[in-house]
């Protein structure tokens, strides 16, 4: 046969679970990332237990603007049939609890620990020291030193910059061709390919709110009646 061959993929779907959050499929067409040898190419950015427990997604980040406790770590770890990466402060939270945080991090399961951007390069030296899992660093900006943040520890960049996303992948991967970088894919097709063409391995995706869900299912439930 020339040309190159399709793959036939077969899907099993159940009765009951075949109502699932879907990532957007062009996510499939970035690198991907491997970790402990799982490739790892969308990545839902969610805490919600009952989101994480019905998607396709091949792993979970989760972050959240409260102070990280282990109770809601070892909840999630535990929800999730993947992999997740878990938020363990940098912001409000700083100094050696973060250090802590990661550590029981890793022990409950995480595959890898989120430091967010004001994160000192003394913290992440600190986490790296002591965790064996993936020190993945929050880029906010075009501005941020990069070499420095490699330097300290990051294992991975977590590039979150909204609309200048793109940009700030593309000049990441201009200084540092193969170093490992998770971005923001944005709310539509067009802008997720703009972040994979820029250089981004992995893509984030945020979900609907399972409040929305809800009401869209109890929209469908009230015109068959």
């Amino acid at each position: 046969m020339d040309g190159k061959r399709i793959k036939q993929v077969p899907e099993i779907k159940g009765t009951l679970r075949s109502h699932v959050i879907e990532v957007p499929s062009c996510i499939r067409e970035c690198s991907g990332i491997k970790i402990f040898g799982k490739r790892i190419k969308s990545i839902l950015f969610t805490t919600d237990v009952a989101i994480i427990k019905n998607t396709n997604a091949d792993a979970i980040i989760a972050v959240y603007p409260f102070t990280p406790q282990p109770i809601i770590t070892q909840a999630l770890v535990m929800a999730a049939d993947v992999p997740v990466f878990c938020g363990v402060g940098g912001g409000i939270t700083q100094g050696k609890r973060v250090v802590n945080l990661a550590l029981d991090a890793e022990f409950k399961g995480a595959m890898g620990v989120v430091v967010n951007a004001p994160t000192s390069n003394e913290i992440i030296e600190n986490v790296r020291e002591v965790i064996d899992i993936p020190v993945i660093v929050t880029i906010v900006s075009e501005c941020e030193n990069i070499s420095e943040r490699i330097a300290a520890g990051a294992t991975i960049l977590n590039v979150s910059g909204g609309k200048h996303t793109p940009a700030i992948v593309r000049k990441i991967r201009e200084e540092f061709p193969t170093f490992p970088i998770i971005a923001t894919g944005g709310p539509t097709q067009e802008s997720i390919m703009r972040t994979i063409e820029a250089g981004a391995n992995a893509i984030t995706y945020t979900p609907p709110l399972s409040g929305d869900i809800m009401g869209d299912l109890m929209d469908k439930y009230r015109g068959e009646n």
